[in-house]
């Protein structure tokens, strides 16, 4: 039998038959694929829109607010008795005797705290109010007597606030509150002091700042170390001690006058022309 042999070209090898040109798509199917080819390019995810760029706050200072924010709180809740030598410029250094009662109740001695510092007061919150309380000094040698000054929540009358008072009351409030407007940053222990320091600044450009800027230090139990605030620089002298149930004045309560801070006017000055 014989093979039936394939015919072959002129290199001899076998001729392939002609290739089958291309059919072009006609009818329904030509006319859905472009719309096919719109809706998958209309599938596609837009682009995500660009934020503006935020500066961020640096983690440092951030931290730092958050630190003293949480050593105030603590100081809030820290009962003691303890004293402070107040260091202010041009005058003698003086003893604070600060008093933080477990009822809440508080009371701050300060000696030349009125009357141009010839007269020692003290001003203390109780229960019934807000009280200043003359002491016997060179300045007032009566005996101690306290004027109601308002209710427990009520603020010194500038004329009358020694100022000494703020860091161990209403500015550990200001401290504690996020909202305020401060800026935090850690800083050195004045002189003679301990714990954890921290620069406070306001950012606020209203002229009743809520406190002194300067400096505040604790210890980790809320203890205030130091304080350095326009009024000079408080440092603590001494270990503290336990806290009373409640703070007591320290005179009966009367009706009078309160202390100034101001240096009294002379009084029985001769006149001019009298001899």
């Amino acid at each position: 039998m014989h093979a039936h042999l394939r015919p072959t070209g002129p290199a001899g090898n076998a001729t392939r038959p002609p290739a089958r040109p291309l059919r072009r798509l006609t009818g329904p199917l030509a006319l859905a694929l472009p719309a096919l080819l719109v809706a998958c390019t209309a599938d596609q995810p837009a682009d995500p829109p660009q934020t503006p760029a935020t500066t961020p706050v640096p983690a440092g200072l951030d931290a730092a607010r958050d630190e003293l924010a949480a050593l105030a709180a603590a100081a809030q809740d820290r009962h003691l008795v303890a004293t402070y030598t107040l260091r202010s410029p041009g005058a003698p250094d003086r003893a604070i005797l600060v008093t933080s009662a477990n009822d809440g109740t508080w009371r701050v001695d300060v000696p030349g705290g009125a009357l141009g510092g010839t007269a020692d007061v003290s001003l203390a919150a109780t229960a019934d109010g807000l009280f200043q309380c003359g002491l016997p000094s060179a300045g007032r040698p009566e005996p101690a007597a306290c004027v109601r000054l308002g209710d427990p929540d009520d603020t010194v009358p500038r004329r009358l606030d020694p100022r000494v008072q703020h860091p161990f009351t209403d500015w550990l409030a200001v401290l504690t509150d996020r909202r305020a407007p401060l800026a935090v940053s850690p800083a050195q222990p004045p002189p003679g002091a301990a714990g954890a320091c921290y620069s406070v600044e306001t950012t606020s450009a209203s002229m009743n700042a809520p406190l002194d800027v300067g400096i505040y230090c604790y210890d980790p139990d809320g203890t205030p170390t130091a304080v350095r605030a326009a009024f000079g620089t408080l440092t603590l002298a001494g270990p503290p001690a336990p806290a009373p149930a409640t703070v007591q004045l320290a005179g009966p309560v009367v009706d009078g006058e309160p202390l100034g801070s101001a240096t009294p006017e002379p009084s029985g000055t001769p006149s001019a022309g009298t001899s």
